[in-house]
């Protein structure tokens, strides 16, 4: 039976999957998990991940869900997925394996709460948080640091000092996209200061093409969205103050 691939392009973790699927020549099914319209939470799919979130994956009987353990699983059981992504050498795959576990705990929450707190909110039937917002930028900023001066450390163009990608590389790149939907002044501000990371973004995403650059083009379409959005609201104000500061001299 064909692989089925359950996600959201919106989520990070699902374009992720998508493009291990895509850049390995996997052959497989999307089927779209609107997040925005709640269908994680329907009963069909939570017998596909009781924990209904995306991606998840069902390949014959098997069902699967988080991320970095479906790439895993689709590294070790297809055939031709190149050594970079998940070494056989056994030191090498620990190390991606604690890159990965780091990213849970760190880049990620830091990430997903800032980008929802500061801007995608309002999609899921929710209020901005600006204060929770301020407080995963720490936890971002200080993420982007560490990948800097821990995982990007070595000669390598890519985590761990690797000449070619691993799934850690995806899985991560992936996350910080997310920051593409916010303000360019907020983006700016907590990118430009990372340039290794910069750098190790804009090869990751050059290693990757086609696939990376057409899994993200909906994140794309979004921030165009977004901008024009902020745009009107912006020009909205302004003319509502001349015609207040007309008003007040009449």
């Amino acid at each position: 039976m064909r692989l089925k691939v359950y996600a959201d392009r919106m989520s990070q973790p699902s374009r992720a999957v998508i493009i291990f699927c895509k850049l390995n020549g996997i052959d497989f099914e999307e089927v779209k998990i609107d997040l925005s319209k709640r269908q994680q939470l329907t009963p069909e799919f939570r017998e596909i991940n009781p924990m209904r979130q995306v991606p998840a994956i069902v390949d014959g009987r098997f069902k699967l869900f988080e991320s970095h353990a479906i790439m895993i699983y689709l590294a070790s059981v297809f055939p031709g997925v190149a050594d970079h992504w998940y070494p056989a050498d056994v030191f090498k795959r620990a190390k991606i394996h604690s890159v990965l576990d780091w990213h849970h705990s760190n880049l990620r929450p830091g990430a997903v709460s800032y980008v929802l707190n500061s801007t995608l909110a309002p999609v899921f039937g929710l209020p901005l948080n600006p204060n929770a917002a301020a407080k995963a930028e720490k936890l971002l900023s200080a993420s982007l640091a560490k990948i800097e001066s821990v995982w990007l450390k070595g000669n390598g163009r890519f985590l761990l000092g690797s000449s070619q990608p691993s799934m850690a590389d995806l899985s991560l790149v992936c996350e910080i996209m997310q920051l593409e939907v916010v303000d360019k002044k907020d983006h700016d501000r907590i990118l430009v200061p990372h340039e290794r990371v910069l750098k190790w973004i804009d090869d990751t995403k050059n290693a990757m093409k086609p696939h990376f650059d057409e899994v993200h083009s909906i994140l794309f379409k979004v921030k165009e969205k977004l901008k024009k959005k902020r745009f009107d609201v912006t020009k909205n104000k302004i003319e509502s103050s001349k015609k207040t500061s007309v008003h007040s001299k009449m």
